[in-house]
């Protein structure tokens, strides 16, 4: 079973194919980025936010041939859960910011009878990477603006509990892998806390070490596993 591996940036998708060793990398193009192949992964930085993601995603999907899809790379932690330099993976895939601001406060584009909100990625296999890799489980929430007050941050954890990490691509590369009909993972590595930007306070050289030394664990755990316990990805 190949994997599709999709990151924001380049750096997150060399810290991935770091993960396979010393081995020929193969490069092969698709519309607008490049798949790096290494070991059972193949490894796209697909661009920053969900839309990037999902139409990068969807391009490489076309070609088939993947049974599973990854979301990866680094993102913020909410404080006390998901500290600088943890592990997080998604239970649930959450679009935390797609719906309307009313004066009744925030709806989810479900609320207003349209689409979906959240992705939940198969049990068993959340449950392997997690033993693996030490990642912590929990609803990782998809954002088009990162969180920059703690005004913000609070009103998310009031909104979806369960969150332990917010960033820009996954529920893109869900909704890709979606339509496909695949199942869909979701981890990061905590470069910074959710909240007031410090970028001085932010550990990206240690989130990105993270991320490679986790895909050193995961990847014999995506080689052995089956979609046996999958009955359904969508929430």
């Amino acid at each position: 079973m190949r994997v599709l591996v999709v990151t924001a940036v380049p750096v997150e998708r060399d810290a991935v194919t770091r993960a396979c060793g010393a081995g020929e990398i193969s490069v092969r193009r698709v519309p607008g980025a490049e798949i790096h192949r290494a070991g059972p992964l193949d490894v796209l930085a697909g661009g920053a936010g969900p839309a990037a993601a999902a139409a990068s995603a969807a391009y490489a999907l076309a070609a088939g041939g993947y049974g599973l899809v990854v979301s990866a790379g680094i993102g913020g932690g909410f404080a006390g859960v998901a500290p600088v330099g943890s592990l997080v993976v998604a239970s649930e895939i959450v679009a935390a910011d797609l719906g309307a601001d009313t004066p009744d406060g925030f709806l989810p584009v479900t609320a207003l009878g349209f689409g979906r909100d959240r992705f939940v990625p198969p049990p068993a296999l959340v449950r392997e990477t997690a033993a693996a890799t030490g990642a912590r489980p929990g609803d990782v929430l998809t954002v088009s603006t990162v969180t920059g007050s703690a005004d913000r941050a609070a009103a998310l954890l009031a909104a979806h509990p369960g969150a332990v990490a917010e960033a820009m691509e996954g529920f893109g590369v869900a909704e890709a892998a979606g339509l496909r009909d695949l199942p869909v993972l979701e981890i990061r590595a905590v470069s910074n806390a959710v909240g007031p930007r410090d970028r001085d306070a932010w550990r990206i050289g240690d989130a990105l070490t993270a991320l490679t030394e986790a895909f050193g664990k995961l990847i014999p755990v995506l080689e052995g596993w089956t979609r046996h316990d999958r009955d359904d990805t969508a929430g």
